[in-house]
């Protein structure tokens, strides 16, 4: 059995999650005091202490591993005490003949008194074939439930990770953003003054501001991406944190290893808990036929007795006892075919359960070798996004050169801009996408583990922080480089 233990030792247990604060109230409150980036460790703990859903997983498994003491307690001795007062009050009656005859009954006589039982009973099971499965049963039960526990927790350590680094994508998209709509705005505005003075027509500046809006919109699009990533990170944690640590620029970006996909699914079927906790499963169903079969079998006990009883009637002295000794024997003889359906019940429960382990053993296989291919791809990906930026920032530094010669029009720089930006953040999609989907691919082989949340820490820069905050106006930010607009073409050219 998979000895049971958290993925992370949690210390105290935090306060609970505040109410959500509105989009002002929440910028306010982050913009109020400087405060230490979270790291994406001190969130994994902070998860692993509130999070509710493994909470509820680990009161789960007490109640199951519970389960098991009930179970067992049938075959330890069995010791009932029962005992009753009473007062008891007795008639009699005598009749004659001939008062009989005319339907006279005389009362005679009478007695009250007081009496007192006591009952003692042991019985100790010396063969029960149903008590002894029904014990197996449950231990297969804590056998499953552990390997669920330990889904969970890799579970909340992929949720926390995700909605981390959903947070880091939502900022550097929103950052991206931010320089494109200040790019274009300063499009706009020359292309207005060039207006003024008859350079261009009214309809690049139409197409200036159609831009411009586009890009408005998109930022506020990407604000609302970065707030949602922050509640979701709270949900999962229970605590709200101003800022968290960003991702280096120097993170390494390699392939899976070992670099062989059939390795990590053989890890994967030796320790997705899932997998395991499916072919647990299949145990836990035959302990159930096997308690159904032992329905069949006789039960033997042995017993002991003793009764005790008195009372204070004046005629009668003394008291009454009795005491036994003995081993019983019970066999069921005929059920009414209850006994032979149930086996039949069981067995088929059995089977669904050897279909399940299946299921979930192929879904396994699928999932690692598709995110091994997906992470694979990601290394090149990520590359290709970085190249894409280079070109786009040459393909737009050639069209501004064209602007400014009159080869080519605004549009042709909006279209050039937008497209750089798109790369931008194409790029910074593509980098936290391979980190979430190499922690998917731990995760789904069964070796996501705090180690693995450590190793992904140290590509976090403790300098730089994220936060949701409005930026000031004019404010700048890194992607600002393709700022610089090109002058527009002279008159006459």
């Amino acid at each position: 059995m998979m000895p049971f233990r958290s993925v992370l030792p949690g210390s105290a247990p935090r306060p609970g999650a505040r109410a959500l604060l509105p989009l002002p109230l929440l910028v306010a409150s982050l913009m109020a005091a400087p405060a230490q980036a979270a790291d994406l460790l001190t969130i994994t703990r902070d998860a692993l202490d509130n999070n509710a859903e493994l909470a509820s997983a680990r009161a789960q498994f007490y109640g199951v591993e519970a389960g098991r003491d009930v179970e067992r307690g049938d075959l330890l001795p069995q010791v009932n005490a029962s005992g009753q007062l009473a007062h008891n009050r007795e008639y009699q009656s005598q009749a004659s003949p001939l008062l009989s005859q005319l339907g006279i009954d005389s009362e005679t006589g009478g007695d009250n008194y007081n009496s007192g039982t006591l009952t003692l009973e042991a019985t100790q099971a010396l063969f029960d074939a149903r008590n002894g499965a029904e014990v197996e049963q449950a231990d297969r039960q804590i056998d499953q439930q552990t390997y669920q526990l330990a889904a969970t927790e890799q579970q909340v350590l992929i949720d926390v990770a995700s909605a981390y680094f959903d947070i880091l994508r939502a900022h550097e998209i929103l950052e991206a953003r931010r320089a494109q709509e200040r790019a274009i705005g300063r499009q706009l505005e020359q292309a207005r003054e060039q207006f003024d003075v008859g350079l261009i027509a009214i309809t690049e500046v139409e197409e200036a501001q159609a831009s411009f809006d586009q890009s408005r919109a998109e930022r506020i699009a990407a604000e609302s991406d970065l707030q949602v990533s922050f509640e979701a990170l709270e949900r999962l944690t229970g605590q709200r944190y101003q800022s968290i640590e960003s991702l280096k620029e120097a993170m390494p970006v390699t392939p899976p290893e070992p670099a062989r996909r059939d390795a990590w699914v053989e890890t994967a079927l030796d320790n997705n808990p899932l997998v395991l906790a499916s072919q647990a499963g299949i145990e836990v169903s035959r302990s159930g036929v096997d308690i159904a079969q032992a329905q069949r079998l006789p039960v033997v006990e042995a017993f002991a007795n003793y009764n005790y009883s008195d009372d204070d009637r004046d005629s009668v002295g003394g008291y009454n006892s009795a005491s036994q000794v003995g081993v019983g024997v019970s066999l069921p003889l005929y059920t009414g075919g209850r006994t032979t359906a149930s086996i039949r019940q069981r067995s088929y429960a059995l089977e669904a359960s050897q279909y399940d382990f299946e299921s979930q053993r192929r879904d396994t296989v699928q999932q690692v070798r598709s995110l091994f291919t997906q992470v694979s791809n990601d290394v090149t990906t990520v590359e290709a996004r970085a190249q894409a930026i280079v070109s786009n920032q040459s393909a737009l530094d050639a069209t501004r050169a064209g602007y400014e010669v009159g080869t080519r029009n605004i549009v042709d720089v909006l279209n050039a801009e937008q497209n750089l930006y798109d790369a931008i953040a194409d790029h910074a999609d593509a980098r936290f996408s391979y980190v979430t989907n190499l922690l998917t691919l731990r995760q789904q082989s069964g070796t996501l583990n705090v180690e693995a949340i450590e190793q992904i820490n140290t590509w976090l820069d403790e300098e730089q922080g994220v936060s949701f905050t409005l930026p000031e106006e004019g404010e700048g930010n890194r992607y600002d480089a393709a700022l610089e607009i090109g002058e527009p073409p002279s008159p006459g050219e």
